[in-house]
C-alpha cells in the first residue's frame, strides 16, 4: 500500500461509507479499506491514496438472546462482544489471535476468514454468518441473508464477502449466530517428540466418539503436543477419557482444567514476531507429521486444527535472504498444499507470491466476481490472490 496514505476516514453510517466509495470510485483514487490493523491483508497491494475505516461504525444493531442471534456492526472489537455476550451466558464462536491490545475487530475477523481452535466444533466465519450489509465502489448498499439461521432465500453474499480481504466493498453490517456458553472446560494433553507418533494420536482422538470443543496440535524445539479440549458439565470426566485414549497412543498424557493458557499459546502462535513470517497451510489430518518436520526444518513453531488439516508455522526473524529461502522450503516441502504467507516483511512480499495459488478455473471466477462488484478496482486493489 501506499506510504502516503493519511489519517484513515471512518464514516460514521453505512450510507456515508457508500456515497465516499462512490466519490473516490469516480475520481479513480483506490481505497485501502481496513480495520483495527491486527490481521495480515494478503499481497502488497496496489497504491492507495486513501484509507477507509470502520472504527466508528461500532454499534450492537440487534441482540436477540432467545433466538441466539445478533446484529453487528463491523468496528466492534471481540473482545468487547465476547465480554457482552458473556453476561447473557453466550458467545461467538470465533477465536483468532485478537493482537497487540486486543484490539481486533469483528469485520477484519470475518473479511479476512481468521479464526481459531473454536473453529473445530463451531465452524469458520462463513458457518456464523447469518446475513450481511455492504457498501459497494458504485455507492450501492447491498444486503443478503437475514438473521434467521435457516434463511436460505437469495444469493449469499455473506459467504462471499467472508474472506474476500476488502476487495469487494466494505462490509457495515453483520448477521450472525450465538452460541451458550458454557459452564466449565478441560483438555487433555498428549506429549511426544516422534511427528509420526502425533499424528496418531491426533487421529485417534478424531477418530473417536468424544465429541472435542477444540482439537488443536502444536510442534516446537522437537517436540510436539495435542491438545482436546472438552466443554460442558461433563468436562472433566470427557478430558479424562481423552487422557486415557492419548496415553493408549503412546504419548505422554495429562489432563486439567485450568487450560485458559494452554489455548492463549495456541491462538498467539499463529502470528509471528516482527521480522518473522506466519504460513497458514491448508492440507490434510494426514499430512500432520509432514508439516511438523517442514517446522523442524525451518526453525519454525507449528499450530493447527488436527481435524481439519489447517496449520500455522511461524518462522522466526531472520536476515531477508534466509526468510525468504526458509518459506520457499516450506513450500517445497509441503507441496502441493497451498502455503499462504499470512504475514511478514514487505521485501518478503517484494520476493514471492504470497498466495501460492496457480492459475486455475476457481481463480478466473473469482477475477469475474471482482470485476461484478468492484469494475473500477477501487476496493484493495492487488492485495488478493492473483492480483485481484
Amino acid at each position: 500500500m501506499s506510504a502516503q496514505i493519511a489519517q484513515p476516514i471512518t464514516p460514521a453510517t453505512a450510507s456515508d461509507a457508500a456515497d465516499l466509495l462512490r466519490g473516490y470510485s469516480a475520481r479513480g483514487i483506490a481505497v485501502r479499506i481496513a480495520g483495527a490493523g491486527t490481521k495480515p491483508w494478503g499481497g502488497a497491494g496496489g497504491e492507495c491514496g486513501v484509507e477507509l475505516g470502520s472504527a466508528a461504525l461500532d454499534a450492537v444493531v440487534e441482540h436477540n438472546v432467545g433466538d441466539l442471534t445478533a446484529v453487528l456492526q463491523p468496528g466492534l472489537s471481540l473482545r468487547a462482544l465476547a465480554e457482552r455476550f458473556a453476561g447473557e451466558g453466550q458467545m461467538l464462536a470465533l477465536d483468532p489471535p485478537l493482537g497487540e491490545g486486543d484490539a481486533a475487530t469483528l469485520g477484519g475477523v470475518v473479511a479476512s476468514a481468521d479464526s481459531g481452535p473454536l473453529r473445530h466444533r463451531y465452524g469458520a466465519a462463513r458457518d456464523l454468518v447469518l446475513g450481511i450489509t455492504v457498501a459497494l465502489s458504485d455507492g450501492t448498499l447491498a444486503h443478503a441473508g437475514g438473521k434467521v439461521i435457516k434463511n436460505v432465500a437469495g444469493y449469499d453474499l455473506a459467504k462471499l464477502f467472508t474472506g474476500s480481504f476488502g476487495t469487494l466493498g466494505l462490509i457495515t453490517e453483520i448477521a450472525v449466530r450465538l452460541h451458550p456458553r458454557p459452564p466449565a472446560e478441560a483438555t487433555a494433553t498428549g506429549t511426544t517428540d516422534d511427528p509420526g507418533l502425533l499424528q496418531r494420536a491426533a487421529t485417534a482422538l478424531s477418530a473417536s466418539s468424544l465429541e472435542a470443543q477444540s482439537l488443536d496440535v502444536r510442534w516446537q524445539a522437537q517436540s510436539g503436543m495435542v491438545l482436546a479440549r472438552f466443554a460442558g458439565v461433563a468436562a472433566p470426566a470427557q478430558a479424562a477419557a481423552a487422557q486415557k485414549l492419548l496415553a493408549q497412543s503412546g504419548v505422554q498424557a495429562a489432563a486439567t482444567e485450568d487450560d485458559d493458557e494452554l489455548w492463549a499459546d495456541q491462538r498467539a502462535a499463529q502470528r509471528c514476531a516482527d521480522g518473522g513470517a506466519a504460513i497458514r497451510v491448508s492440507g490434510r489430518p494426514s499430512m500432520l507429521a509432514d508439516a511438523c518436520v517442514a517446522a523442524q526444518i525451518a526453525g519454525a513453531t507449528l499450530v493447527g486444527r488436527a481435524a481439519l488439516g489447517l496449520y500455522w508455522i511461524a518462522l522466526p526473524t531472520a536476515a531477508p535472504g534466509e526468510l525468504v529461502t526458509a518459506i520457499a522450503r516450506v513450500r517445497e516441502v509441503l507441496a502441493p498444499a497451498p502455503c499462504v504467507v499470512l504475514d511478514a516483511p514487505a521485501y518478503v512480499r517484494a520476493h514471492l507470491d504470497p498466495w501460492d495459488h496457480p492459475e486455475d478455473a476457481a481463480l478466473v471466477l473469482m477475477r469475474r466476481v471482482k470485476a461484478r462488484f468492484d469494475p473500477s478496482r477501487t476496493c484493495n486493489p492487488g492485495i488478493f490472490v492473483g492480483g485481484i
